[in-house]
């Protein structure tokens, strides 16, 4: 029972670990772009866009449509960052153990 009480104890720490990580990404942010730099967005951890950012050459009533599609293609690109941080910081906490497909931390 000597190997329980060691695994309890690392699954305590491990959720330490988790909790200080939940932390921190809430305070992580990405900053997504489309059009050469022209349109960024701001993501927070917790996948918030925080912020909006527009070249003033491009606000011409002709070329909403582009804007939209600009817009869209900035906050899906910040959002992969943002994932791409969780996942290293998650990767960090856990040691590179292997999850079983589907299941995800914290549970």
């Amino acid at each position: 029972m000597k190997n329980l009480g060691q695994l309890m104890k690392q699954a305590q720490q491990m959720q330490a670990k988790m909790a200080e990580m939940q932390e921190k990404l809430a305070e992580a942010t990405a900053v997504g772009q489309a059009g050469g730099g022209l349109v960024q967005v701001t993501i927070t951890g917790k996948q918030e866009i925080t912020r909006v950012k527009i070249d003033p050459s491009l606000v011409d009533p002709a070329e909403v449509e582009v804007l939209e599609d600009l817009i869209v293609a900035a906050a899906n690109d910040a959002r992969v960052k943002i994932q791409a941080q969780i996942e290293q910081k998650m990767q960090q906490v856990t040691g590179g153990l292997q999850l079983p497909p589907g299941m995800k931390l914290p549970f």
